[in-house]
């Protein structure tokens, strides 16, 4: 998927583009805490590393709808 691809696309496709590329060393570490610890599940065992996905993924999916408004307004 190519950038302005994810910049017009539905907020699922914008989610999984930011997953894939721009949060995608977030969500590697996030997988890794997941995969080593699910034997002895815990209450917030990773939530450092899914705050950090988390809001990595906010920045990005909500970056392209303000672009794309301003691109509308031709501002």
């Amino acid at each position: 998927m190519s950038v302005s691809t994810a910049n017009s696309s539905s907020p699922l496709k914008r989610l999984a583009f930011a997953s894939t590329t721009s949060c995608a060393s977030q969500a590697s570490v996030y997988g890794k805490c997941v995969l080593a610890t699910y034997t002895d599940v815990r209450k917030d065992i990773c939530k450092d590393e899914f705050i950090k996905f988390a809001e990595c993924l906010r920045k990005h999916v909500r970056a392209y709808p303000s672009c794309l408004l301003l691109v509308y307004l031709n501002i």
